[in-house]
C-alpha cells in the first residue's frame, strides 16, 4: 500500500507538473509578440522636430523604449524607412450617431451606427472623440461608453458630455436631435438637472451660449449659466460653452468658465481677455472647419473630389454638396459672406491666444451636420490651423498633446513616450514639411495593434 502510494503520489506531482508547464505554454501563446519599428521618422507631439531614423519598441500595448540602439529579441520587426510615425489624432468636440445619410434625427442613434461612426474615425487616425452635449440615453444604459474606454468594442473612445444645456425656445435647434439636451427656465430647476446629468459621470459639461446669429429671439441668460457653472463645479465637473460673440466670452471668463467649445467670430478678442483666459487656464476649441464648412462648398473646394475626403461622408452627402442646387442657394444665403468673415476672424482669434499662452485644443464639431465630415474633419482643422499661422508640428500639437490634456488622458495618450499607450499613426510622407500629409496615413495602430490601413483601399 506504502510502495502503490508513493506511485501515485509521484503521478500526480508530474502531472500538475506537466499542467503548469502547459500553462505557462499556454500563456506565452497568448502573449502578445512585441513589434520593433526600425528607420522610423518620429514625430512625438511634443513639439519638438522629427528624429530621423530611431526605433520604438511596443510590448504589451505600450511603447516600452524608444530610441537607435534598442533591440528586442523575437520581436516582430517591421522597416519604415521613408515613413513617420506620430500618435493619432483627439478631437475634443465632435458628435456621434444623430447623423445618418442626409439627416440628423434622434432614431438615427443607434448602437450599429455608433459603432459604424467610431470605426470611421478609427480609420482617419482619431482614436479619442469627445462627444459635446449630444448623447442620448442608449450609450449609458448599454454601457457602451465604457465599454468604449475599456478597449472592449473597436473604433475611437468615446468621451461624453452626456445631455448638455441649452435655452428654452432657442439654442441648440431641436431640429438637430437635441430634444435630450436641458433647457432649464429657472436657477432652481439647473440645480436638479445638474444633479440628474452628474449620475452619468460625464467627462465634462456642454452649454450653449448663442442665438444663432439672430435665428432665436433669446440666448441663454447670464443667471442660468453662472447657475450651471456653479453647480458643474460643485460636482467637480468642467463646463465647455458654445459661443460665438465676443460679449458673451467676456461674460462667461468672468463667471469662471472652463472650456470655449468654439471660436469668437464676430470680433477681435480684445488683450485684457486674451490675459484672464491665459490666467485662468480657460481652454480654447477654435472648430475652424466648422466655420468653413458653413460656406465653402459653393466655391469648390481643392479637396471636394478627393477620395479621402468621399472617403468620410455618410450616403448621399457627397451628391448632396455637389448638386448645382446646394451651392447655388449657399451662395445666395443671407449669411454668405458674414459666415467667410467670420471664419477669418476665427482664424485670426485662434493665432492670437496660441501666442499669448491661451492653451488651445483640436476639435471640429465633425457629426453634428451631415457637412461635418467625420475623420476627415479633423485632418482639415489641422490644414486650416497651419493656414492661419501655426507651424505643422505646432498643429500636430494641438491636436494630440494639448486636445489630451482637455480631456484629462494625457498621462496615456496624445505622445509617443515610454510607458504611454502605442496609439500610432504610420504616414508614408513627412506632415511636418507639408500638414496635408496626415491624410497619406499607410497604417493605424490602438493599443499596439493594427486596426486600419487608413479610409482608402
Amino acid at each position: 500500500m506504502t510502495k502503490y502510494y508513493s506511485i501515485h503520489l509521484s503521478l500526480l506531482l508530474l502531472t500538475a507538473v506537466l499542467c503548469s508547464c502547459g500553462a505557462n505554454r499556454d500563456k506565452s501563446a497568448t502573449t502578445e509578440p512585441s513589434i520593433l519599428l526600425e528607420h522610423v521618422r518620429l514625430i512625438d507631439g511634443n513639439g519638438g522636430a522629427p528624429v530621423e531614423d530611431t526605433r520604438l519598441l511596443i510590448k504589451d500595448g505600450k511603447i516600452a523604449a524608444i530610441g537607435t540602439d534598442i533591440a528586442e529579441e523575437n520581436a516582430t520587426v517591421i522597416n519604415l524607412e521613408g515613413k513617420t510615425v506620430m500618435p493619432t489624432l483627439i478631437s475634443a468636440h465632435s458628435h456621434i450617431g444623430t447623423l445618418k445619410g442626409t439627416s440628423t434625427k434622434p432614431e438615427n442613434y443607434t448602437e450599429d451606427n455608433i459603432l459604424a461612426q467610431l470605426k470611421r474615425y478609427e480609420s482617419y487616425g482619431v482614436l479619442q472623440i469627445m462627444v459635446m452635449g449630444t448623447d442620448r440615453p442608449l450609450i449609458f444604459e448599454t454601457g457602451l461608453r465604457d465599454r468604449s474606454l475599456k478597449g472592449d468594442i473597436p473604433g475611437a473612445r468615446i468621451h461624453s458630455a452626456g445631455y448638455g444645456f441649452g435655452a428654452p425656445n432657442g439654442a441648440p435647434p431641436l431640429s438637430f436631435a437635441m430634444d435630450k439636451v436641458f433647457r432649464p427656465a429657472t436657477v432652481a430647476q439647473v440645480t436638479l438637472q445638474m444633479d440628474s446629468l452628474a449620475q452619468l459621470k460625464p467627462d465634462m459639461v456642454k452649454i450653449w451660449v448663442d442665438d444663432f446669429n439672430g435665428k432665436y429671439p433669446a440666448k441663454m441668460q447670464p443667471e442660468i449659466y453662472q447657475a450651471i457653472i456653479k453647480a458643474a463645479h460643485q460636482h467637480n465637473l468642467r463646463v465647455a460653452a458654445h459661443v460665438y460673440y465676443l460679449s458673451d466670452l467676456k461674460q462667461l471668463v468672468a463667471a469662471g468658465v472652463d472650456i470655449i467649445a468654439h471660436s469668437v467670430r464676430n470680433d477681435l478678442i480684445d488683450d485684457t481677455t486674451v490675459a484672464q483666459m491665459k490666467a485662468q487656464q480657460v481652454i480654447y476649441i477654435p472648430t475652424l472647419s466648422l466655420d468653413e464648412y458653413a460656406y465653402i462648398y459653393a466655391q469648390q473646394p481643392e479637396w471636394i473630389n478627393n477620395e479621402f475626403f468621399k472617403k468620410s461622408l455618410e450616403p448621399g452627402v457627397y451628391e448632396m454638396i455637389t448638386s448645382e442646387k446646394y451651392q447655388t442657394d449657399l451662395k445666395n444665403a443671407p449669411n454668405y459672406a458674414l459666415n467667410m468673415k467670420a471664419f477669418e476672424t476665427a482664424k485670426q482669434n485662434m493665432l492670437r491666444l496660441y501666442k499669448a499662452g491661451v492653451l488651445i485644443a483640436m476639435g471640429t464639431d465633425s457629426g453634428a451636420t451631415p457637412v461635418r465630415a467625420q475623420g476627415f474633419s479633423e485632418h482639415l482643422e489641422l490644414q486650416l490651423m497651419t493656414e492661419a499661422g501655426l507651424s505643422p508640428l505646432e498643429g500636430i500639437t494641438v491636436a494630440t498633446k494639448n486636445a489630451a490634456t482637455t480631456l484629462k488622458v494625457q498621462q496615456q495618450y496624445g505622445t509617443l513616450e515610454p510607458g504611454k499607450v502605442a496609439d500610432f499613426m504610420i504616414l508614408n510622407g513627412n506632415p511636418a514639411k507639408d500638414i496635408k500629409n496626415t491624410r497619406e496615413i499607410f497604417a493605424v495602430y490602438k493599443d499596439g495593434k493594427e486596426v486600419s490601413k487608413g479610409p482608402l483601399p
